[in-house]
């Protein structure tokens, strides 16, 4: 089951790996990102972010479909993170149950005009064109950096632009 479905350009890292994955209660953690997925020192590096116990899969974005297509995958309490708004709208057509869609940290390493919605999200036309589709697949999806922030419907943001 797919507890959360979070873009975060960092993908794991310390707010992932300790505060997210004990608030979620998570059995194991699904990188979606095409690069990553080929770099075998990043898969690294995001592998030894994570506590023991918690597992990790680093698969490419249409990998990361397949895997999370099987039934067996229903049996386990995921994050899945992914680094644009695109590849997370890629994920929600194709995987429908997503407990909760999440918009944590994006845009800080995007070059060009960027619209900024909070200090952690901040997005290109064509991001926000994205999010715009993401929230049409699942209205409540929300900017929130961490879990004990508050959750700011990403439905209303578009509004206001």
């Amino acid at each position: 089951m797919i507890q959360a479905l979070r873009v975060d350009e960092r993908l794991i890292h310390g707010q992932i790996a300790m505060v997210w994955s004990r608030a979620l209660d998570l059995d194991g953690i699904v990188v979606a990102n095409d690069e990553t997925a080929n770099d075998e020192m990043q898969k690294m590096a995001l592998k030894m972010a994570v506590p023991s116990g918690l597992k990790v899969i680093i698969k490419s974005v249409q990998g990361a479909i397949d895997l999370l297509s099987d039934p067996r995958a229903g049996k386990m309490k995921l994050l899945v993170l992914v680094r644009t708004v695109g590849d997370a709208v890629l994920l929600a057509e194709k995987l429908p149950g997503i407990n909760y869609v999440n918009i944590g940290n994006v845009g800080k390493a995007v070059e060009g005009q960027k619209h900024t919605f909070t200090q952690f999200v901040m997005l290109t036309d064509e991001e926000i064109a994205n999010l715009r589709k993401l929230v049409e697949l699942y209205p409540e999806t929300a900017l929130q950096n961490l879990p004990d922030n508050k959750k700011i419907l990403a439905a209303d943001e578009l509004k206001k632009l």
